[in-house]
């Protein structure tokens, strides 16, 4: 098992087809099929008010904003509807923090959703979501999420991590959720039967040391639960938002493909890493998948976050197809626990 000083000392090697060679012998250890997969899901940001104000985010408005939303059940459905006809098998919901609402508008359209749409999974609601759920509704953590769980929640995405280490935490987001906050909401969620993924945000001035520090909390999480399903590293996008006026340059691709290398290598007991094409494009991602990664995410029918803050990719199923082909893998098409059905 790798260690911290080992993971640093990778950072700041010059050896970067050396790190990605490790990696990649790594992917074929624990996936030794050929296959690299992806998802047809659609990401829906139900409501941008936000009280957290966080300086790499230029998606929230502040409460009473005239720009300000939250989408109506009608909405979201029609949406789930749009992703079903596109052959989508789940949603990705996330949004602001919203103290307005509490958990019984999130149990109703959760409840609304499953009875509509039974055979979509649920994949919604970051760990800061969760919390600011549970003290708006005057809820233990353990309540809110076994709540949700029962009205249709099947799985909790990784966001709201960015860097888990509290000095770059107060830097970039200074209202959110601490490292602890975010780590009880996945060892409560795992300990509830619901999986969960991983991310991490980079690129926003944080050290190596800060990076590695956040990889090995992931790992001893999974250690103690064993409830991550993959894990998720993408590059800080500082367009339209305060903190890129202090970030002098954001991630290349070069960082991008070490810092994936690196996840894949430290993270052996996390089965499946996303090479991420949304903030570095088709090309880089494509190259992930020889330095580690084993998924390309999904074509994502719509997304409001990443794009607000300078992103501009998109793609296709077709284009996802074909740059695992080209970069020597079988693609299918998995669903949001990585399980596959669709056969080449």
């Amino acid at each position: 098992m790798m260690t911290q000083q080992e993971a640093v000392e990778l950072f700041q090697s010059d050896d970067l087809i050396g790190i990605g060679m490790a990696a990649d012998a790594l992917r074929r250890k624990l996936h030794p099929e050929g296959v690299a997969t992806y998802i047809i899901d659609r990401n829906i940001n139900y409501t941008n008010f936000c009280t957290e104000y966080c300086s790499f985010c230029a998606f929230y408005r502040p409460m009473g904003h005239k720009e300000g939303y939250v989408l109506d059940t009608e909405t979201i459905c029609e949406k789930i509807r749009e992703t079903v006809e596109l052959g989508g098998t789940g949603v990705l919901m996330q949004g602001g923090l919203n103290p307005d609402l509490k958990i019984e508008w999130y149990e109703q359209l959760l409840k609304t959703v499953k009875t509509r749409f039974p055979q979509v999974w649920m994949h919604c609601f970051s760990a800061p979501e969760i919390g600011c759920i549970a003290e708006v509704s005057g809820l233990s953590l353990r309540d809110t999420i076994a709540r949700l769980r029962d009205a249709g929640l099947d799985s909790i995405p990784g966001g709201g991590a960015e860097i888990l280490d509290d000095d770059v935490r107060q830097r970039i987001s200074r209202l959110k959720c601490s490292t602890q906050e975010w780590v009880d909401v996945h060892v409560t969620a795992h300990q509830l039967g619901l999986r969960t993924t991983a991310t991490m945000m980079f690129g926003c001035g944080e050290t190596v040391e800060q990076r590695v520090r956040h990889l090995e909390v992931v790992r001893r999480i999974q250690e103690e639960t064993g409830g991550f399903t993959s894990f998720i590293p993408w590059s800080f996008q500082k367009e339209n938002t305060s903190l890129g006026r202090n970030v002098k340059d954001e991630a290349t691709g070069v960082e991008y493909l070490k810092t994936l290398a690196i996840s894949r290598l430290y993270l052996e007991n996390i089965l499946n890493v996303q090479s991420s094409w949304v903030t570095q494009g088709l090309k880089i991602c494509q190259v992930g998948l020889r330095f580690g990664g084993n998924d390309v995410g999904s074509i994502m029918i719509e997304e409001n976050v990443v794009s607000a803050a300078g992103a501009r990719n998109r793609a296709s199923e077709e284009e996802l197809r074909r740059i695992i082909r080209d970069a020597g893998f079988i693609p299918k098409q998995r669903d949001s626990l990585y399980r596959t059905y669709y056969l080449n």
